[in-house]
């Protein structure tokens, strides 16, 4: 499918192309675009990662997650920019709830369903959506893909068409198209220049850095943490992750959305951008924690345990990844979705957006009232919480939307 923006006589003209399996783009095509020089590295952006995802069998038209990603091909058929892009019969494994406008439209006789949808498949990390190189011409780039993503909605007869976990210039420029953002808010722990955990902990309240410690304490009582990374990692390890992750996925969301052979191609494929932490009693392995590096990140994933520890998630998931981060010299740990339990634990709120593009004018209106009053709300809430941080002092933090 094709699709050709008439140009003005100073704009280049650009092709719109569909593909629906991300092997039919050359690694390095979608790599020089996921990931170009001087942008910060996004694994989940990675040709390794979001193959990885379909040739496992874990994103495709059989889990509801059809691959429709959009390329943008310059006048000499250059690929100049594409979006990862899932044609979706349902909302789950995005961490976006829309399950009420879905209800709301259906009641009403619409049809919420199939939608397209710019995400991360199973992971709610916030970054670029709209993949383009920051030259001079990323602007008109981007104005063409969402272009695209607008009239293939119309032409396909969709409700919407979704942009999750939009940031900086991409979420800049669906604003300026008149795209509807909904505000939520994730928790992220930032690295001041930190040299231990112990220098991290001095920043806190007396009565907090007390809790940390017995926590801490608590939870690696007569247990082995290990970090590997890299060639330590070994299938075995794997084999000790999947049934932590299965038990733990199983209890809740019914089913785990990954696949075991998704985890080897991890391995093969990006070992050096994981960091994987296992809780080990004896000889036996009872919970872990699967963490990602980027340049300036560390991205906490995916966990699972076979026994209930008390603090062992916060341990693995949390404190593990700050240490991680304060001996890679990384500015900052993403811990996943929501939590308003990781304030106390050194984690600070930010905001994270999700666009979208409404086809029926009368519930495009319905929606943006509703999410006018919910950011209201989430405001106060940030607010209340921003009051109650544990730190001693205001931290400065770099909290980008």
């Amino acid at each position: 499918m094709t699709e050709a923006a008439e140009p003005s006589p100073h704009e280049p003209a650009f092709t719109i192309k569909i593909v629906n399996h991300i092997a039919d783009v050359p690694r390095e095509t979608w790599d020089g675009l996921a990931n170009p020089t001087g942008v910060a590295f996004d694994p989940f952006l990675s040709w390794d990662f979001l193959q990885a995802l379909e040739e496992s069998g874990c994103a495709t038209s059989f889990t509801g997650w059809g691959g429709r990603h959009l390329l943008c091909l310059d006048g000499e058929q250059n690929v100049v920019g594409l979006v990862p892009l899932w044609l979706k019969s349902h909302s789950q494994g995005e961490y976006v709830f829309d399950h009420n406008f879905a209800d709301a439209w259906q009641r009403a006789g619409g049809r919420w369903y199939p939608k397209l949808t710019s995400a991360v498949p199973f992971t709610p990390v916030p970054g670029r959506r709209l993949l383009v190189k920051p030259d001079e011409d990323a602007g008109l780039i981007r104005v063409a893909l969402i272009s695209a993503l607008e009239q293939i909605g119309a032409q396909s007869g969709l409700a919407t068409v979704q942009v999750n976990f939009a940031k900086d210039e991409d979420l800049a420029a669906l604003k300026t198209c008149k795209w509807l953002l909904r505000e939520d808010r994730q928790f992220h722990f930032f690295n001041q220049g930190y040299q231990s955990f112990d220098d991290f902990l001095a920043e806190l309240s007396s009565d907090k850095r007390k809790n940390l410690r017995k926590e801490r304490a608590k939870a690696q009582e007569g247990l082995e943490i290990l970090r590997l990374t890299g060639p330590d990692i070994h299938e075995e390890h794997w084999d000790h992750f999947f049934e932590c992750y299965q038990d733990t996925g199983a209890r809740k969301w019914g089913t785990p959305y990954l696949n075991r052979r998704f985890f080897s191609l991890l391995g093969e494929r990006m070992a050096d951008r994981l960091v994987l932490i296992l809780a080990k009693e004896g000889n036996r392995f009872i919970a872990s924690a699967l963490n990602f590096l980027g340049s300036d990140t560390i991205f906490g994933r995916w966990w699972g345990r076979l026994e209930d520890r008390p603090f062992l998630h916060f341990e693995l998931c949390y404190y593990q990844a700050i240490d991680e981060a304060i001996a890679r010299g990384l500015a900052r740990v993403e811990a996943g979705a929501q939590g308003g339990h990781k304030l106390a634990r050194g984690y600070v709120p930010v905001s994270t957006w999700q666009a979208s593009w409404i086809a029926d004018l009368g519930l495009r209106g319905a929606i943006a009232d509703y999410l006018q009053r919910e950011r209201a709300a989430i405001a106060d809430d940030t607010l209340w919480l921003k009051e109650r941080t544990p730190f001693r002092h205001v931290v400065q933090q770099v909290v980008r939307s």
